[in-house]
């Protein structure tokens, strides 16, 4: 597989990486998720993300790599454990990445990213969020000296408070998730340049909007009862499945190609369950990017709806399947 430098960091990471969040759904599976990570590894994926907050993934992951020879770029994030997780409070950091490390069976990771920056009250990580003053920052310069960590990275969902982050200067790494696909652009207007500027690493996840993107979902967009899916969005959707039909690429590999053909990104996360779905997003990956005829239909697909509509449920992939569980804004 095809590897190139992560920003820079001087990390070579392969194009397509794993993402930790599905992996830990192996709870009681532990063997498949062992066959996944691994097969993984032996067709030259070597970049893996996971979070304390993704379930039980460090864990799962430590088991599945325990043994592997292979050399495995791995990066977590700090937030969320230990409870009550207290973003400035110097002592509960170390510990969150202390028992990290013990999760995964490693003595230092190579990314240490801070998880949901972007989002005040999610975790108050800065004291002045105009310079980004706080004591997570001192946290992870103590990590680097004492050998825990190599590089520091940020871990959001929200596009334009993201890229006032990556502009500081402060981090190495930006992973950008839910705004980087062919309906959802938010990340191109500010991220990408601002990561560009600095030379910060560029990793995207949710390629495929946690599922939205994976299948066609016409009895949802086609329900009226569906009231949070706006009229816009409904088309936008009919226009990009009529595309799919007509050049006969499936959705994921189009997804995951359209990614993979931005030069400015570094590595796109695959959320894979299996061993058949390892094979299936690598081989669709080393097909390489999209003709630029597809690409350009599929800008004009993405202008029909430039930004979210208000009201539009932010993890929208969770819904498609099951549109009725959405209560409205912010549930």
């Amino acid at each position: 597989m095809k590897k190139i430098v992560l920003g820079r960091t001087g990390l070579e990471v392969s194009r397509l990486g794993l993402g930790g969040l599905f992996v830990a759904s192996f709870a009681a599976q532990l063997d498949e998720a062992k066959r996944a990570v691994r097969r993984a590894l032996e067709l030259g994926v070597n970049y893996i993300d996971t979070a304390p907050t993704y379930g039980n993934s460090e864990e799962v992951l430590g088991q599945c790599l325990e043994g592997v020879t292979a050399p495995v770029i791995l990066s977590t994030k700090l937030g969320g454990r230990p409870q009550p997780f207290l973003p400035q409070d110097k002592n509960c950091l170390m510990a969150s990445i202390k028992e990290s490390l013990h999760l995964l069976k490693r003595d230092h990771v190579d990314l240490l990213m801070v998880h949901e920056p972007d989002r005040p009250g999610q975790y108050d990580w800065w004291i002045d969020w105009q310079d980004l003053h706080g004591p997570v920052l001192e946290v992870l310069d103590d990590l680097k000296r004492q050998g825990l960590i190599r590089f520091t990275g940020l871990g959001g969902t929200t596009a334009y408070e993201l890229a006032h982050l990556v502009r500081t200067g402060k981090f190495d790494v930006v992973l950008t998730a839910y705004n980087y696909s062919p309906l959802w652009r938010e990340a191109a207007i500010e991220i990408l340049p601002a990561a560009k500027e600095k030379n910060v690493g560029v990793i995207v996840g949710s390629p495929l909007q946690q599922g939205a993107l994976a299948r066609k979902f016409e009895a949802t967009i086609n329900d009226p009862r569906v009231y949070w899916l706006s009229k816009p969005r409904r088309e936008q959707f009919r226009a990009l499945y009529r595309l799919v039909d007509e050049i006969g690429i499936s959705l994921p590999e189009l997804g995951l190609r359209f990614v993979l053909s931005n030069p400015d990104i570094h590595c796109v996360l695959m959320g894979a369950r299996s061993v058949a779905e390892v094979e299936q997003n690598i081989a669709a990956a080393e097909k390489g990017a999209l003709p630029s005829e597809i690409l350009k239909r599929l800008d004009q697909i993405a202008d029909r709806v430039p930004f979210r509509p208000l009201g539009e449920p932010f993890g929208i992939g969770w819904l498609m399947g099951t549109p009725f569980n959405y209560r409205g804004m912010g549930q």
